[in-house]
């Protein structure tokens, strides 16, 4: 036997026992001949002692170095008076070890694994076993566990079952990139991994299962980010004969009772959840996953500068564009560096520039009020209802350059500010997207969601004439600003779907070749349905205040979808390249 007890078990009350523990030298201390080490398994910590009197116990206490692995023996004792340690669950107490044993050494690691420093992510990555031995990543581990068994204990008692979906799938491209798995008894013919379960969960629903989630793995071959991964986890749920408030209130008490049991100190802002159409959250904070934490709504302004001289405004105006203005209270203290860095915010975002009136004790301050009359700066004034010592900003282009680019200038000045508060949990759905937008890269219409999603009802008929004004009964569930699970009602009936097909461009022999399996399964009386799907990584992320998924995933790809622990990807061996059909073409150097 290593262990009677895990290095977070021992209390007072086990005072006077023998003990065996068992873990890794995580801090060694000499004081004066006695020998103090925190040793550190799975579960916490536990502080023992090596005294010279017990000269073989000693000598491999002396011997022992920073994450050597070892076994002792030894009397539990009460710590002496002002030396409990409150920051661990056995702080009370420590063992005068009788006895010890070295099971394994340890070089030195390449980073301290008994302080949170700051460490290169490529060395993290590299030695992630090592990594993960630290307390903050031993706990987000932990806590994702508990996250994903709190769900799944949910969704059972809604009467959900798990079901399965392939890995191995058929290729059928819905936008990002997919990863190919050549087959070997099939040359020439190919798998892919499944960007979600979408369709499988979908014909699960023709198959009457009428209440489905899955943990799902998932993969997209694209570009990393701080909070993407090329292989992810999501909450996959589809659920039949409802309308979208029946989904929709399911995930808000998923949400509701998990916030409430996992971080029971924060805040929830608003229940039942506010709602905003797409529409309305463009128009109003410039995103379609506003942070509501503070409030800082845009104004549109186009009346009360469409008589003004200044021809960035009239001219947006006169090319169809719009105004939009951004009041940010006690802005007029922005240094002349601040107004010049929320430009490069709004630049960055597509805005040809960014205008400001300062309103000072002297009167409005800016470049551009020389271009404006009084009254009208006066009009701009009472709208926004600004006050001395305040900042307006203006952007001017199509309604939504100027909506987006002065969004994230909310966003610049909210943080600069500290508005956002990070002890507020703000929940927010955003409905009605648009069902098509303009593909400037490749020149053609494309689904905003995917090319299952269902139009609302009443939009259907501009499908033929007007496809780009037609609105989807799909919905987004945003936390803090960031989108956490995006869902819609499906189309269930085949003529709709095929309908959908010619407006992508997607010809009746490409969609049989891509699709046939939906399309014919509609055939044989598919139920209304909907669902959606949470991104579990980006969740426990947010709970976790994390700064990036990495920090929540025990083994993730860096940000060029790499693995630097295993050295993936690889080549492989020749004789394997050739049995599975496929020559490689390496790009020019």
């Amino acid at each position: 036997m290593y262990r009677t007890h895990t290095c977070s078990e021992l209390r007072g009350s086990d005072e006077g026992k023998e003990v065996r523990l068992a873990g890794w030298v995580h801090r060694r201390r000499n004081h004066g001949g006695l020998i103090f080490m925190d040793l550190r398994d799975g579960y916490g910590y536990t502080q023992i002692v090596f005294d010279p009197e017990n000269k073989d116990a000693y000598a491999i206490g002396d011997e022992c170095r920073s994450e050597f692995v070892i076994e002792i023996k030894g009397l539990v004792r009460k710590r002496p008076e002002g030396q409990t340690n409150q920051n661990i669950d056995s702080g009370e107490v420590e063992v005068l070890v009788t006895g010890a044993y070295i099971l394994n050494k340890s070089i030195t690691p390449p980073f301290e694994i008994d302080q949170d420093k700051e460490v290169a992510e490529e060395i993290r990555l590299k030695y992630r076993y090592l990594d993960l031995r630290r307390g903050r990543m031993h706990k987000n581990i932990e806590r994702r566990y508990k996250m994903i068994k709190f769900i799944r204990d949910f969704m059972d008692k809604k009467n959900f079952l798990e079901i399965e979906t392939p890995i191995m799938i058929k290729g059928t491209p819905e936008g990002s990139r997919e990863y190919i798995v050549p087959s070997r008894i099939y040359p020439g013919n190919f798998y892919v991994l499944p960007q979600s379960p979408q369709q499988m969960k979908q014909l699960l629903m023709v198959s009457s299962f009428d209440r489905y989630f899955q943990v799902a793995r998932c993969f997209r071959d694209e570009d990393q980010r701080g909070d993407r991964q090329p292989e992810f986890t999501q909450l996959d749920v589809e659920m039949s004969f409802i309308h979208e408030e029946d989904i929709m209130n399911v995930a808000e008490e998923l949400v509701l009772e998990l916030s409430k049991a996992m971080i029971p100190d924060k805040k929830i802002q608003t229940t039942p959840f506010r709602r905003l159409t797409w529409q309305e959250a463009i128009d109003q904070y410039g995103s379609d996953k506003p942070d509501l934490r503070f409030e800082m709504p845009l104004v549109t302004v186009s009346e009360e500068v469409e008589n003004c001289e200044f021809k960035v405004f009239t001219g947006a105006l006169q090319n169809g564009g719009i105004v939009k203005s951004l009041l940010v209270k006690g802005g007029a203290s922005f240094t002349r560096k601040d107004t010049d860095q929320m430009e490069e915010v709004a630049k960055v975002h597509k805005a040809k520039g960014l205008a400001y009136i300062k309103f000072t004790e002297e009167g409005p301050q800016s470049t551009i009020t020389k271009f404006f009359k009084e009254e009208e700066i006066a009009k701009i004034k009472e709208k926004m209802g600004a006050e001395t010592g305040d900042i307006i900003f203006f952007t001017a282009d199509k309604f939504e350059v100027a909506c987006q680019a002065l969004g994230q200038v909310r966003l610049a000045c909210a943080q600069k500010l500290g508005l956002a508060d990070e002890k507020t949990l703000s929940y927010l759905w955003v409905t009605h997207f648009p069902l098509f937008e303009w593909n400037e890269e490749e020149q053609h219409i494309s689904a905003v969601h995917h090319p299952f999603t269902r139009p609302l009802d009443e939009d259907i008929d501009l499908l033929k004439e007007s496809p780009e004004k037609v609105r989807s009964q799909a919905y987004d569930l945003v936390l803090n600003g960031s989108e956490i699970a995006g869902g819609s009602m499906r189309i269930h009936e085949r003529d709709l779907q095929s309908t959908i097909f010619d407006i992508l461009g997607i010809s009746k022999k490409d969609a049989e070749l891509r699709f046939g399996h939906l399309l014919h399964a509609f055939e044989f009386g598919a139920p209304p349905h909907g669902g959606l799907a949470f991104g579990l990584d980006r969740l426990i992320m947010i709970f976790q205040n994390e700064p990036n998924i990495r920090e929540i995933i025990a083994f993730p790809k860096d940000q060029k979808a790499r693995d630097l622990m295993l050295g993936a990807p690889s080549e492989l061996p020749a004789n394997q390249i050739a049995e599975m059909h496929i020559d490689i073409r390496k790009p020019a150097e």
